[in-house]
Formats: structure tokens, C-alpha cells, sequence
């Protein structure tokens, strides 16, 4: 990554989404890259955001490496299977997805498309008359809202894992967590950059939603699959995108 970062201008990309290495087992691919999120910074517009996948553990003991960088939010990804390293301890069932963006631009200046889903149920909300001594007299009211009616995107995503499925990478991460969080941080059209891209999962969902990507990838196995995955599974989610469109 050390020498393809160079070829990125400064401040040319939109949002930055990164899965490295979480460095908690001996496996040879889990290993922490010590450096990168200060070696990326400079390719980072100021009004854009970097999402970057982890564990708790992770996070605390790389916490000086985000030296320059600014906690935006934090989203649970809720797995419907995990790991369980020990059998002592809860079976872990998420991972985090952490945003961060320039501690020399402003969070209001940062760009940020809220989503929203469709799965509000249905309740009723009853206001009783207050006094004027409150913030202002006023009267009884009933509010009902509809089923399945919008509501703000909630912290907490759950999508199925897809491990090795296709892919053959131990970690892969399965479209339905990456869509929400690429079309929050970036504009229709705009560049976004993994730098541990692994099968590719995220340059696919870039293309579905209408992004630029740029994709670094250290093993030359994981290269070919990126390449096989773009030029056969992008075209056909693209196409199943423009199918259900009005």
C-alpha cells in the first residue's frame, strides 16, 4: 500500500473504506499494517469521511494511529453467525464500522447523505395538554403513524456473513453492510478508496450505487478474484438495480 498510495492525489477521494488486517489471531493474513491511516490522510478531500471496519480490541490498541483523524460515529454490524475464539466468552456476533474524518475540517462541511428505511411500526403517540408555565400552552393531541412507514437508519446493521462464499476470502464483507455506509459518505459519483481490498466486495457496491473506486490489494490471488468479480458480478447487479427502478 506504501507505494500505491503515491499514485492517489491529494485530496482526490470522497470516502475512504478500509477493512485491514485486525491483528487478533497468528494467521498469516491478520496482520496489522502500522502506519496507514496517517499514510491515506492526505488523499482524503476535507469534506469527505473514512469508514474502517474493526473490533474493540483493534481499535484501543491502534488508537494512536488515528493521530490526525476526528470520531464521527460508530455502527455495530450484527452478524447472524461469529466467531467464538474461546469458549469462555461470548460468542462474538458483530463487528464495528467506526467513521472518522480530518481533524482540520469541520464534521458540519463533511459530506453526509442520512438514510432512511422503510420498517417504522406503527404506534400511537399521545401528547397530553401542559400548562402555560411549560414551553407554551397547549392541547391534547393523538398522533398515529403508518406501518413500515420511513424512519432514520439505525446504528445497529444486520446482514448475513458471506465469509469465503464466493470469494474465497476469509473475511469478506457481504454488500449489504457496505451499501448503507457508501451511500452516507459519498455522492453519486463521487471516488471512493479501499486500501485492503480483499475479493472487492466494496468496488462492486461502489459500481451498483453509481461510484468511483479505487481498490488496493497486496495479494496477487486476491487480485485476479477482484478482477473476475467486476468483469462478471457487476454487471448483473447493475442490471437487476436498473430492473427495479420506476
Amino acid at each position: 500500500m506504501r507505494d500505491m498510495i503515491g499514485s492517489v492525489p491529494d485530496e482526490s477521494v470522497d470516502c475512504i473504506l478500509a477493512d485491514p488486517p485486525y491483528g487478533e489471531t497468528s494467521l498469516a493474513w491478520d496482520r496489522r499494517v502500522p502506519g496507514w491511516p496517517l499514510m491515506i490522510r492526505r488523499v482524503l478531500k476535507k469534506t469527505g469521511s473514512m469508514w474502517v471496519f474493526g473490533s474493540a480490541r483493534m481499535f484501543f490498541e491502534t488508537a494512536a494511529e488515528f493521530e490526525g483523524w476526528r470520531l464521527a460515529q460508530d455502527v455495530v454490524w450484527e452478524k447472524h453467525n461469529g466467531a467464538g475464539f474461546l469458549a469462555d466468552r461470548f460468542r462474538r456476533v458483530h463487528e464495528f464500522a467506526w467513521q472518522f474524518y480530518r481533524d482540520d475540517a469541520q464534521w458540519a462541511g463533511v459530506y453526509k447523505a442520512p438514510q432512511f428505511t422503510n420498517d417504522a411500526m406503527p404506534r400511537t403517540v399521545r401528547r397530553k395538554g401542559r400548562p402555560a408555565h411549560w414551553t407554551g400552552e397547549r392541547g391534547d393531541s393523538v398522533y398515529r403513524s403508518e406501518d413500515g412507514g420511513p424512519r432514520l437508519q439505525r446504528s445497529v446493521l444486520y446482514a448475513r456473513s458471506e465469509h469465503m462464499q464466493g470469494t474465497g476470502h476469509p473475511t469478506a464483507k457481504p454488500i449489504a453492510i457496505l451499501e448503507p455506509l457508501l451511500r452516507y459518505a459519498c455522492p453519486i459519483g463521487g471516488q471512493v478508496l479501499d486500501p485492503f481490498a480483499g475479493s472487492g466486495s466494496t468496488g462492486i457496491t461502489a459500481r451498483l450505487i453509481g461510484q468511483d473506486c479505487i481498490l488496493f490489494e497486496a495479494d496477487p490471488k486476491f487480485v485476479d478474484v477482484i478482477e473476475a468479480r467486476l468483469a462478471n458480478d457487476a454487471p448483473l447487479f447493475q442490471a437487476a438495480e436498473r430492473q427495479r427502478a420506476p
